[in-house]
């Protein structure tokens, strides 16, 4: 059985990405509070993988969990892009009509920003985690409170759909990241086909210096499908560059990178892995 650690409680979105990722094979859940949470529990059990958000297409980037990856010292073993689609569930027998009050995620209630509109006269209650709304509502019994969850979620806990799709851009997806301790990337790599990599360094303060690196990958035919910059805390004016990259010739990509070294500091890479299409 492969055991899972996830942000947040069991009917979370970062659940429904773990099961559709590892399709048929059995899976065990273990619930993280927090994001760095999923970091500690795979540093004491190695054993363990880990899966995190790592951007939206409508809220962006989770820049604190760059970080985290790239401080653990843990490596990326694959990726899932999950379709995010949330419905407003209350307990069994409840109407929208005695609905009074609203509880999610702050994420999760800015996708629904257009539904919660036509709402005008319900309290808007910012949770840690959509599931874990839902959880509430069904063990405390929460009598005239709903919870913008997943469907996954309202099964799960026993509650009533009162409505589905109520997120305002159906093209909402996110980007989850699976991490694992370097032994058992390995392992699980072993036979993968690897044509994707996430890579971190910094750049001199020279004239030119990222087109430099742009220039060289393209030269290999290696194709930038994400680029995002954090600032160095203490180090003024300095920032980190983290990038996703695509080939399709393995030996190519290593030349590249062998190539834009001596151009970059601090580098550093966070996985090698097998690129999802859709």
């Amino acid at each position: 059985m492969i055991k899972v650690a996830i942000q947040g409680v069991e009917g979370a979105y970062h659940e429904i990405a773990a099961r559709e990722y590892f399709g048929e094979e059995e899976i065990q859940i273990l619930p993280c509070n927090l994001f760095k949470d999923v970091i500690i529990a795979l540093k004491k059990d190695p054993s363990l993988i880990g899966i995190m958000a790592i951007e939206n297409t409508i809220a962006g980037s989770l820049l604190q969990n760059h970080e985290l990856i790239r401080e653990s010292d843990l490596t990326i073993i694959g990726e899932k892009k999950l379709r995010i689609s949330h419905c407003l569930a209350a307990l069994p027998g409840e109407s929208l009509h005695a609905i009074t009050e609203i509880n999610s995620h702050p994420i999760a209630l800015m996708q629904c920003g257009d539904f919660l509109e036509t709402l005008p006269n319900i309290k808007v209650v910012e949770k840690e985690d959509t599931a874990l709304s839902a959880r509430d509502i069904a063990q405390k019994e929460l009598h005239g409170v709903a919870a913008i969850c997943s469907r996954h979620a309202a099964k799960l806990y026993g509650l009533d759909i009162l409505s589905e799709g109520i997120e305002t851009n159906k093209r909402n997806f996110t980007r989850f990241l699976l991490i694992a301790n370097r032994w058992v990337a390995e392992e699980i790599l072993r036979d993968a086909t690897l044509n994707k990599s996430s890579l971190v360094f910094t750049l001199p303060h020279t004239e030119g210096s990222l087109s430099k690196v742009l220039t060289i990958l393209s030269f290999y035919d290696i194709n930038l499908t994400k680029i995002q910059s954090l600032p160095i805390i203490g180090r003024e004016w300095e920032y980190l560059f983290y990038i996703d990259l695509t080939f399709n010739n393995y030996m190519r990509y290593k030349q590249a990178v062998d190539a834009v070294r001596p151009l970059i500091k601090d580098f550093k890479v966070l996985g090698e892995y097998e690129k999802v299409d859709n």
